[in-house]
């Protein structure tokens, strides 16, 4: 289906998740819509997270799915209650993607990556017309108010729609293509844009020489850490130059804002979170019978080599006093010196602040240019609320245009299907 010769024109900046949504909605309203993109194809971010599973959303209650977006919880909240997790499974299913809920509540598509998904939606975006203008680099406007692109060949290229959308991402794995450039373009406008910052990112911590050259990669699974009072469940990895993983990215909002503020954070982490501070004693003070410390530890304490490791990190001369020993397991402490560079973040904190915005994602000094997905100042912890949000906020972008356009609405929700609604 192809839009009619006199229908509006709207600019989408940016192929991701929030772009691509967009650009479904809109096109199923008839408009004429060109995603722009500086890079060779589009959908490349959502491929690289489709390499660990493609964690599309979560299946757990709305109230505390919500409450995961913390301070932008009031702005995000009614546009992901227009476009709830079961809406983005159904929508993923009308693609012919089924989906499933892991273990951890988290969902995915069956087929457990992004490249049958994204063929799919780019073969729906075709048939409503969308076009694509790749290898495109945003460089603002001019003074007639027309968008500026210069193309593969470097050549300027001019565009003056009835709408835009801004979709650009935040400033994560820039060589996706979202490097944060379109942060000074509209510094130039006027409007404020929060400092662009790491986001579920690894931290920074001065291991040993051991410790770098032993254990870095090696896996520290079924921990918990604590940090300002919140504790996470989960594993982590060492690096070279630090830890990383699920269970640190859930504190690392916290974590980053207390480096910044202190210029370090101490972690503690519980090794044996499955153990109440009375049974791992109770176990410790089993007699040694010659045993090495590291012997030792690993068959009554259960810890693994690298356990042991950061146990000596933190404590060289390990207490030999059972109380001691089984303090400094539940709580090893780690002091974190830096958080890992924004270049290496999964996502991105920081962005437009809404209140930037009106209601429907507009500028508002900027009326018909709209904002959507990671260029907004929210953050969210792994787990599918990333994805979820970009989603939503597309969609709230995309229905934006259509208000301000005075267009009727486009239907784009789903009935979730049979199988959807019983897991």
């Amino acid at each position: 289906m192809s839009p009619s010769p006199t229908a509006p024109e709207v600019a989408i900046i940016g192929g991701g998740p929030a772009g691509l949504i967009a650009a479904e909605v809109l096109g199923r309203a008839g408009l004429s819509v060109t995603i722009y993109d500086q890079m060779p194809s589009v959908g490349r971010k959502l491929l690289m997270a489709g390499r660990g599973g493609l964690n599309l959303t979560h299946s757990e209650e709305l109230e505390r799915f919500v409450a995961r977006y913390a301070e932008a919880r009031p702005q995000l909240e009614p546009l992901i209650g227009a476009f709830a997790p079961a809406d983005l499974r159904a929508w993923c299913e009308s693609l012919g993607q089924e989906t499933f809920v892991g273990s951890s509540g988290r969902v995915f598509p069956k087929a457990f990556k992004a490249s049958p998904l994204l063929r799919a939606w780019l073969g729906r975006l075709d048939g409503l017309g969308v076009r694509f203008a790749t290898r495109h680099r945003w460089q603002g406007w001019d003074d007639e108010g027309r968008l500026i692109f210069t193309d593969a060949a470097s050549e300027p290229v001019w565009t003056k729609p009835d709408a835009t959308i801004l979709a650009l991402g935040g400033a994560s794995w820039p060589r996706l293509g979202s490097d944060g450039s379109w942060a000074d373009l509209l510094a130039q406008r006027g409007i404020a844009v929060s400092a662009l910052r790491p986001s579920n990112m690894g931290f920074l911590c001065p291991w040993s020489e051991i410790m770098r050259s032993r254990f870095a990669g090696e896996p520290l699974k079924r921990i918990a850490l604590t940090f300002a009072g919140a504790t996470v469940r989960g594993e982590a990895t060492v690096t070279q130059d630090g830890i990383e993983g699920g269970a640190v990215y859930a504190l690392s909002a916290r974590l980053r804002d207390a480096i910044e503020q202190d210029g370090s954070a101490l972690l503690h982490i519980d090794l044996r979170p499955d153990l109440s501070h009375e049974a791992l004693l109770k176990k410790l003070e089993t007699p040694r019978k010659g045993q090495s410390a590291s012997t030792f530890l690993r068959k009554a304490a259960g810890l693994s080599p690298v356990g042991i490791a950061l146990l000596r990190e933190a404590s060289p001369a390990l207490p030999t006093d059972p109380a001691a020993l089984a303090h400094l397991i539940k709580a090893v402490p780690l002091r974190l010196t830096g958080a890992k560079s924004l270049d290496r973040a999964i996502s991105t904190a920081g962005g437009v602040p809404f209140s930037e915005l009106d209601g429907h994602l507009m500028l508002r000094r900027l009326p018909g240019v709209f904002v959507a997905g990671e260029m907004l100042d929210w953050e969210a912890p792994t787990g599918g609320y990333l994805l979820q949000a970009t989603f939503a906020t597309g969609i709230a972008a995309a229905k934006g245009v259509l208000a301000f356009l005075r267009i009727p609405d486009a239907a784009l929700t789903l009935e979730p299907s049979s199988a959807t609604r019983q897991t």
